[in-house]
């Protein structure tokens, strides 16, 4: 029997869950299916961890978590069942993008007339009156949500519109954080959104520009109570379910909220909080996503945390964990977990 080690010697996995582990490998009647992922699930430093289905597989584009300047590239990770992940190195970085001039992140990908699109944050862009504006320093003058294109998942992506898709700050929010969404009518939008307003807009058919929202908005605000970031959307059993993340990304006081509602623009109304810190595991949870197993009602949020204990800033992994639903359909809080999930590939 084989099992894979690497995903036990992870930060913040305690002996004992490595110890228990073992011994459920060593015992006479187990498969491998009762081999878990582990968490963080993948090795190095990555956040806002992007999940998504293509095929027989399942992929995570993340953020490289690195000082900005550091911060230049994507890797990805494919997985045939949710436990033995492949990396695909430098699918993208600046050489690519070349009004990227630092901080690309928040990777988001989605497939179309089979083509990969790969949307992503750059610049952390700001603008006059931020305090994080700096007038002699024109790096972050300029950016905001790009897309680059390949022809399979894991690239080489290239860049699709060489400039931003959105640069500017609509209804006060800052161009980041963005989420492609395909509804069951087959329109595509995009939710985006720092400094507490997330916005939805509309894409065109080949993801060239955003189609007017109405006669008087680019844009719809569609911010609920609480929001500061990181929107993500699916939907399940006919509900529309945003989740966000609120606190802030540099510390513990990061978590996972959401709201649900019957049509793709809301109105999201807070429901509450379903993934925080927990100092028995980790802080500092949040900008999540969601896989569901196709053809299944069996879903799992991945998501970012911060190790305990934790030296840097920039200090996040990757983790996974069930996701699970009341009678109601509302969310149950979820349990942040060392042993992560058990394999589940697709059929």
């Amino acid at each position: 029997m084989t099992f894979k080690l690497s995903s036990l010697l992870k930060p913040g996995l305690t002996l004992l869950s490595i110890s228990l582990i073992l011994l459920s490998c060593q015992s006479g009647n187990k498969t491998s299916s009762n081999i878990t992922s582990g968490n963080p699930i993948i090795d190095g430093w990555y956040a806002d961890p992007e999940g998504v289905v293509f095929g027989d597989e399942y992929w995570i584009f993340p953020t490289y978590s690195a000082r900005y300047k550091q911060q230049v590239f994507f890797d990805a990770f494919s997985s045939k069942d949710l436990v033995n992940w492949k990396k695909h190195a430098k699918i993208l970085d600046t050489t690519k993008i070349k009004w990227a001039r630092q901080a690309m992140w928040a990777p988001a990908a989605i497939e179309k007339d089979g083509k990969y699109y790969l949307f992503f944050s750059a610049n952390d862009i700001q603008r006059p009156g931020s305090s994080l504006y700096n007038a002699d320093d024109t790096i972050n003058h300029t950016g905001g949500i790009g897309i680059a294109v390949a022809s399979q998942p894991e690239g080489p992506y290239e860049d699709y519109l060489g400039k931003p898709l959105i640069d500017d700050f609509y209804n006060d929010a800052q161009p980041i954080d963005q989420f492609v969404f395909r509804d069951t009518d087959g329109q595509h939008y995009i939710f985006y959104g720092g400094w507490r307003h997330c916005n939805i807009g509309k894409l065109n058919e080949d993801f060239t520009e955003i189609i007017p929202w109405d006669e008087e908005q680019l844009f719809k605000e569609i911010t609920p109570e609480g929001y500061v970031e990181g929107p993500f959307m699916f939907i399940r059993k006919g509900k529309y379910y945003l989740m966000w993340s609120e606190g802030g990304w540099t510390n513990g006081s990061y978590k996972v909220a959401y709201a649900m509602a019957d049509q793709v623009d809301g109105p999201y109304n807070r429901i509450g909080t379903i993934l925080e810190s927990d100092t028995t595991v980790a802080t500092g949870a949040g900008h999540n996503s969601a896989i569901q197993v196709p053809g299944k009602d069996e879903w799992y949020m991945i998501y970012h945390r911060r190790p305990i204990p934790n030296e840097d800033r920039d200090h996040r992994v990757t983790s996974i964990d069930k996701m699970e639903f009341n009678a109601d359909g509302t969310i149950k809080p979820i349990k942040m977990t060392f042993e992560g999930v058990e394999a589940k590939p697709i059929r």
